[in-house]
């Protein structure tokens, strides 16, 4: 059976400040939830993917850099600290999937069109097998596109080499 990993990229409480929170916010952390909780019933290990920007929003060791209280980063689960938007680059987690013989990843998590969409890539190109959870992952709005259409977007594109799955298709494959 191929060994599979959830990946959160970046649920962190910088990403839900009042008035400028992600699209979704609230149906999107109990997507998250969802997923979580299924995972961790199934032995699933789970890395939390936590960005860090020197000098802006998301500095080490602030209130906005610290996973969502939403989810309970438990003593099995990893924590992945990156700088840029691509989840593998200048951090072990390529290494510590290697050495749990993870050949198979559930991505989710923020920000679509970046960070997402990044770590998709590099997995891809890096032999993994991808399932993206397409109602678990979000952003913002950008002066030339809805959050909803950069979501729509990306699920189209990235599905030429992920597996897309909603949040209920995951829970339902894990029975």
């Amino acid at each position: 059976m191929t060994r599979t990993a959830l990946l959160i990229i970046d649920v962190q409480n910088g990403m839900f400040k009042r008035g400028s929170s992600v699209c979704n916010d609230a149906k999107l952390l109990y997507n998250l939830k969802k997923v979580t909780a299924s995972a961790k019933s199934e032995g699933m290990p789970i890395f939390y993917i936590q960005h860090e920007t020197k000098g802006k929003q998301l500095n080490r060791n602030s209130i906005e850099w610290q996973i969502h209280p939403f989810f309970k980063v438990e003593k099995d689960d990893e924590v992945i600290h990156k700088t840029t938007p691509d989840s593998f680059h200048q951090t072990n987690l390529e290494q510590k999937l290697r050495d749990r013989q993870i050949q198979h990843l559930v991505i989710s998590g923020i920000q679509t069109e970046v960070c997402v969409d990044t770590t998709c890539r590099s997995a891809f190109s890096k032999g993994f097998s991808i399932d993206l959870i397409l109602d678990a992952h979000s952003t913002w709005s950008s002066p030339d596109l809805s959050a909803h259409k950069i979501i729509q977007h990306h699920n189209r594109t990235l599905g030429w080499f992920t597996n897309l799955l909603s949040t209920d298709g995951f829970v339902e494959r894990l029975k």
